[in-house]
């Protein structure tokens, strides 16, 4: 049996990848780009917390909760992540959230763009990863 006072090593891992925003992903007028974009940057970012964590890709089960706080444009860099916030016997509860680090700035030139300082909060979200269980 384990001692409860024990802290488990993969509560409070933090893992997090940046990915440009295409153009092709602009789905709305303003190149806006539609939420499932970034939930799919949380699938990513989950798998390689379950490889960490697990040794195994896991499955991203499902979002107790989904905030979309500002809106992902086309040319933006998005930083996204998710924290280990509860270890459970086969999932894992992980806070996610996204930022904008750099944003297209058309308003200057084509390919203008600025870094900004803070980042923009665009989503934040609570998720269950699940991942295969131990011997029997």
């Amino acid at each position: 049996m384990t001692d409860p006072r024990v802290t488990d090593p993969r509560l409070g891992l933090v893992v997090t990848h940046r990915r440009y925003v295409p153009y092709a992903h602009a789905h709305y007028g303003g190149s806006l780009v539609d939420g499932a974009y970034t939930l799919g940057l949380f699938g990513d970012v989950a798998t390689e917390v379950a490889i960490r964590t697990d040794g195994d890709e896991g499955l991203l089960a499902g979002y107790s909760e989904v905030s979309f706080l500002a809106a992902v444009q086309a040319g933006d860099v998005l930083e996204a992540s998710c924290e280990v916030v509860r270890v459970g016997r086969r999932s894992r509860e992980l806070r996610c959230w996204a930022d904008v680090v750099t944003r297209a700035d058309p308003s200057r030139s084509a390919s203008a763009a600025q870094v900004l300082d803070p980042p923009l909060r665009v989503v934040e979200a609570v998720a269950t990863l699940v991942v295969p269980g131990g011997p029997a």
